[in-house]
């Protein structure tokens, strides 16, 4: 099941030139995360992160086309079946019908101490709830 978040090019997204300044898309796709984590999980980050976090231990990211000023961009992502404390993530943008990111991550559940651990039954059950298959 794929989850699906637009976010509009705003102003602090853009370099001089008036395109989105590609650090940026890394600001949008953590958004993106964050929002399924809340919408489709249930585990918003400020509840997640009060005993643990999901920081992410790689991405990758080609860039098709710019977007700028004003565009709206469509995200798409979608999950794999976690790992015993890792999550990979599969990432698209477009702008209409135009593809203008393709990116990849992995994420890891980690405890208060930063040492990576097991994902909570609950989560583990919405992510599988959620994941490609």
């Amino acid at each position: 099941m794929a989850f699906h978040l637009r976010q509009k090019i705003l102003f602090r997204h853009c370099d001089p030139a008036g395109i989105v300044f590609y650090p940026r898309y890394f600001e949008m796709l953590n958004d993106c995360v964050e929002a399924f984590f809340a919408e489709a999980l249930g585990h918003p980050f400020e509840t997640l992160h009060s005993a643990g976090a999901v920081p992410t231990a790689q991405i990758s990211a080609r860039f098709t086309a710019p977007s700028r000023h004003g565009d709206v961009l469509d995200f798409t992502l979608r999950c794999a079946p976690p790992g015993r404390s890792s999550l990979a993530l599969d990432y698209h943008a477009t702008c209409g019908d135009d593809p203008r990111l393709a990116a990849q991550s992995t994420l890891v559940f980690v405890d208060g101490k930063g040492r990576p651990h097991g994902w909570p039954d609950d989560l583990r059950a919405a992510l599988n709830a959620q994941a490609e298959r």
